[in-house]
């Protein structure tokens, strides 16, 4: 069963981020371009919801935010059922611990997902990714981390992912609007 998101990712300038799109658009497949707001709630584990141009949808990931691979949970439901999801959870006593609002654009390229966001008050972002199972995780990620290369992005340290996180979580409201 592939359910595991083996994913590294990387802050890139916003030159990068242009310059990245671009190269994409020329040598990989053109997926789509979205508009996400995205909703982590207070819980043990990472909760989210998200609306996008195409649907809503509720999922979890396992694991601790920022790690190479996670098992992830998705379940789909119609774009216009964003705010029931919300209210729902709202009912259950949890509540939103952090909004993002991005700009993605999605590209197959080599088998793997490349997104390229633009998230309010966070940054430019490139996160190569691949579904895959248990057993395959270690190996896709020497497969993407070597893609990154390829394309001249270093790879941004855990920490430094973690450690902007935080700062997002706690301004939030003043930085993503």
């Amino acid at each position: 069963m592939k359910n595991i998101e083996v994913e590294v990712r990387s802050f890139i300038t916003k030159d990068q981020y242009e310059k990245l799109i671009s190269f994409f658009k020329e040598n990989a497949k053109f997926i789509n371009e979205d508009y996400q707001e995205t909703y982590y709630f207070d819980t043990k584990e990472d909760l989210r919801i998200q609306r996008n141009n195409f649907f809503s949808k509720i999922w979890l990931k396992k694991g601790e935010i920022h790690d190479n691979w996670r098992e992830e949970i998705e379940i789909k439901f119609n774009r216009n059922d964003f705010e029931k999801l919300e209210n729902l959870f709202i009912s259950l006593g949890l509540k939103v611990q952090i909004k993002w609002f991005r700009k993605r654009h999605t590209f197959e390229w080599q088998d793997t997902k490349v997104c390229l966001d633009y998230t309010k008050g966070y940054g430019y972002i490139i996160e190569v990714e691949k579904l895959c199972s248990e057993k395959e995780k270690e190996n896709i990620l020497k497969v993407i981390q070597q893609q990154m290369q390829n394309i001249g992005i270093s790879l941004t340290p855990k920490e430094e992912f973690d450690k902007k996180y935080q700062y997002y979580k706690k301004n939030w409201r003043k930085l993503g609007g």
